[in-house]
């Protein structure tokens, strides 16, 4: 594809050169700096100043001057010139003849004594532009000779020249160029490398020097190009290896240059211009009866045989923009990239930059997301510059600007789709997903808000979930552009979230209230009630949370009443004062009761006041549901279950206050007496559990909780009450009820025989009670008795056993001790630790004295733990 990277320029025209003679032909040409040198057919060398001239439309012109020309004396024309500057000499071949020329006077120089300033029988030569040798004022040339098969190696000095190596070559060389010790030859029928310090040589490719002329060109550090079969322009290293694929250019090429990124190729009838990056064709200039194409330090010369032309290129912004223009993405990418070397390292990362930023806006037009996205990335664009582009998402405070000269041609994303809103919607969500990727990178640094900002439009505009998400988090979405766009939509519970992340929780509550009542509509959130009570309940404002708590008690009391239930402590949370919250609590009496079980049966709160108050509150909610009509029996069982558990298990409640207000309520016989035995009146309490109640399986359990973590004789003792109760029959005539309390006495000595003193028992019951019927009794008081007696008996051999062993111990002791035990106030005893007021002393293996009592303590309790575990085995 084409592009325009060179202008012809015009340098030296016809009439300057030549004058009236018509029969003047250039035949080589050589330029450095502003001097150009031209060679021609009548052995003249003609001396020019070029200086580059700017015109006013910013283009390019050259203007020569004439400054000299010189015959030579020859009678052949002037075959090659070559520079070096370092001497002040013109390297010149004419007529088979290698001479020096002064580059000022234009005077051939004469032979130094001793050495010679000519060389004959030459048919080319070649400069080394990358010389062995560090002679700073010395040149290495590479000579052909027309009658060896050799190459020499010259160095030229200001007035000789010398011959320091002479290489053979296997074929007569006809052209040659020379980079540091590689010499890079065209032969008769090849092309080869050879280093002519090692002697190694690598063969290329063929070719036939008879149906082309050859061509062999320096392009960089031990890089040649060469002209191979089939019109291609191939790459060759020193190596002999091609690092980069060859150009096709003409089968008829006669010169080629290379002005990096660029190899230009000249044939009979057109200039081409091929890039060494891509190898494609990039520009063809028509140009007839050229014969000369060469490159001097960048600057590209072209001659015919009446005139000199430069061949300008165009400044590499110019060819990029021209590029990418024409949409040519990559091809642009590649020069940019490709002209790395050429540039300074600042200029060319600024320029890298804004190519692959232009590239992306280019990419994005088409809709081709997933490259505009890669390129944005490597460009490090300001993302604004794409949100710029969609209208109403950028703050209104924002002070960015769009880069001038702009990145791109659009107006806005409406210019860009032209109405076709598909292209709109598939541009929002490119952008969404974009501002996703960079607002936690170094992309958003410096204007995050802006990019939360257009993300919180979007996804509000867009209905998406994410949107809570953001505002969720650590957002900087700017309040004032915010707030309108999410009203817009209807997002109020996102404008909650946005009010409490900028610090505004009364506002975000009294949004959300809003939402709940109905007031406004918004059905993001299914369970905002919910949610407004778990911020309360983590709400660091009493203020708030005093405010609105009622609110959230008058919807739901049981959801409500854990803003104070499951409130958590942290440093940034104040604790709440429950008798605060109490009487916060008056008027919700449902809150009220469930706050109250918080604090006594969750946070297990030992204060009178709490278990009374909430003691009172079950006993009120039994008597509602007892004055009910009809009464609710599951609601009354339930509560009722909750009143006794109450009184059963609290021991700071007011007794004595709540049996008042119990005291005229029949139903409430069974709680009545809990209470009494709560106040030890356990003859109350079993009164009313036989007498008035009839239930003797209470009574039994009555027992067993008030003797619950007492010894065992308290226990004894309340059982042998009970047993009492039921012998002593029943208190009224009315309806004979004995036969009931002596089966109750009868079930009760056969399930807690163990308990009872069964000598007592036997003489409490009446004589008719026959055996039989408390054999289960007898039987277990029996067994009971036998295993204490036992018990008794092995703990008394235990005890003798170890009295046994302690004598023995002391006997062996005194027996072997031949040394006194001394004792004093200053020792300490080994058991206890205190020191000996007294002489009395008891000595343990090993002559340590220790007192009488630590030992008969030590020894007593040793024998209790043998004891009980011979109890327990036994049992």
């Amino acid at each position: 594809m084409s592009v325009k990277a060179f202008e012809l320029v015009p340098a030296v025209e016809r009439d300057l050169l030549m004058g009236e003679k018509a029969r003047i032909n250039i035949e080589c040409i050589e330029c450095c700096g502003k001097h150009l040198y031209l060679g021609t057919n009548d052995c003249f060398i003609h001396h020019f100043l070029l200086d580059e001239v700017t015109t006013s439309k910013g283009k390019l012109r050259y203007s020569a001057q004439k400054l000299l020309h010189k015959y030579l004396g020859l009678k052949k024309a002037v075959a090659e010139l070559r520079a070096a500057s370092a001497l002040e000499r013109l390297i010149v071949l004419c007529d088979g003849v290698l001479f020096l020329v002064n580059m000022v006077t234009l005077e051939t120089v004469p032979s130094a004594a001793g050495g010679g300033a000519k060389i004959r029988g030459v048919t080319t030569f070649c400069i080394n532009e990358n010389p062995v040798n560090g002679d700073p004022f010395c040149v290495e040339m590479g000579v052909l000779s027309s009658k060896r098969r050799t190459v020499q190696i010259f160095m030229v000095y200001e007035d000789r020249v010398q011959l320091i190596k002479e290489v053979n070559t296997p074929e007569q060389p006809c052209a040659v160029c020379l980079d540091g010790y590689f010499l890079c030859l065209a032969l008769t029928t090849q092309y080869m490398i050879l280093n002519y310090n090692t002697g190694a040589s690598q063969d290329l490719f063929p070719y036939n020097s008879e149906e082309r002329r050859p061509i062999v060109k320096r392009i960089g550090r031990e890089e040649f190009l060469l002209a191979a079969p089939g019109g291609l322009g191939m790459f060759a290293n020193a190596e002999g290896a091609s690092q980069r694929a060859p150009v096709n250019w003409s089968e008829s090429v006669m010169g080629a240059a290379v002005c990096f990124p660029y190899v230009v190729a000249l044939d009979e009838s057109f200039i081409t211009v091929h890039s060494m990056l891509d190898q494609q064709l990039k520009q063809t200039l028509s140009f007839r009866d050229g014969h000369i194409l060469q490159d001097f330090e960048g600057k590209v010369l072209l001659a015919s045989t009446k005139s000199v032309y430069v061949l300008v290129p165009l400044p590499l912004e110019k060819q990029i923009q021209d590029l990418l223009a024409n949409h040519r993405v990559e091809e642009a990418l590649v020069l940019t990239e490709g002209a790395q070397r050429n540039i300074p390292k600042d200029k060319f990362q600024i320029l890298h930059k804004r190519i692959l930023q232009q590239a992306g806006f280019i990419q994005f037009g088409i809709l081709q997301f997933q490259e505009a996205k890669e390129y944005f990335r490597k460009g490090q664009l300001d993302v604004r510059e794409l949100i710029s582009l969609y209208p109403l998402l950028l703050p209104a405070s924002s002070s960015f600007t769009r880069c001038h000269p702009p990145l791109h041609e659009f107006a806005d994303l409406n210019h860009l789709a032209q109405g076709d809103q598909e292209k709109v919607q598939r541009c929002k969500q490119f952008l969404i997903g974009y501002l996703r990727e960079v607002r936690s990178t170094e992309v958003a640094n410096g204007c995050r808000e802006d990019v939360d900002t257009a993300l919180l439009k979007l996804y509000a505009e867009q209905d998406q979930d994410c949107l809570l998400d953001l505002l969720s988090s650590n957002n900087a979405c700017l309040l004032a552009d915010s707030v309108p766009w999410l009203e817009r939509y209807h997002k109020y519970f996102a404008l909650g979230l946005l009010y409490r992340s900028n610090g505004q929780e009364a506002a975000a509550l009294q949004l959300w209230i809003r939402v709940v009542d109905g007031d406004l509509h918004d059905a993001t959130k299914s369970d905002l009630y919910d949610y407004i009570v778990n911020f309360l309940r983590s709400c660091s404002c009493l203020d708030l949370v005093w405010k609105y708590a009622d609110w959230a008690l008058q919807k739901d009391a049981a959801v409500g009443v854990s803003i104070f239930t499951k409130r958590t402590c942290t440093k940034d949370q104040s604790p709440l004062n429950p008798d605060d919250v109490i009487k916060y609590l008056g008027k919700h009496s449902q809150a009220l009761l469930l706050y109250l079980e918080h604090l006594v049966l969750e946070k297990k709160a030992q204060k009178e006041k709490f278990h009374t108050h909430l003691a009172v509150l079950y006993l009120e909610k039994v008597l509602s549901s007892l004055s009910a009509s009809p009464p609710n029996e599951e609601q009354l069982s339930s509560a009722r279950e909750k009143l006794q558990g109450m009184l059963r298990e609290s021991n700071l409640y007011r007794v004595q206050y709540l049996l008042g207000k119990m005291e005229n309520c029949e139903q409430l016989l069974l709680e009545r007496a809990i209470l009494h035995g709560k106040l030890e009146e356990h003859d109350k309490a079993l009164h009313i559990l036989v007498h008035q109640l009839r239930d003797f399986p209470s009574a039994e359990a009555f027992c067993m909780w008030a003797a619950s973590g007492r010894d065992s004789s308290y226990q004894e003792r309340l059982f042998h009450q009970l047993l009492g109760v039921y012998l002593a029959g029943p208190e009224t005539a009315e309806g004979d009820g004995s036969g009931d309390l002596k089966m109750a006495a009868v079930d009760l000595l056969n399930r807690h025989g163990e308990v009872f003193d069964a000598v007592r028992v036997l003489q409490l019951l009446p004589e008719e009670w026959s055996l039989q019927l408390l054999r289960p009794f007898l039987a277990r008081a029996l067994r009971a008795s036998m295993h204490a007696s036992r018990v008794s008996q092995i703990a008394l051999g235990l005890s003798r056993s170890e009295n046994l062993q302690l004598l023995h111990d002391r006997i062996t002791l005194i027996g072997h001790r031949k040394k006194p035990v001394f004792v004093s106030e200053r020792k300490g005893c080994h058991l206890c630790h205190n020191t000996f007021s007294e002489p009395d002393v008891v000595c343990l293996p090993g002559a340590v004295p220790v007192h009488i009592h630590c030992v008969a303590q030590r020894v007593k309790d040793s024998a209790t733990k043998k004891q009980l575990c011979n109890s327990s085995n036994h049992t």
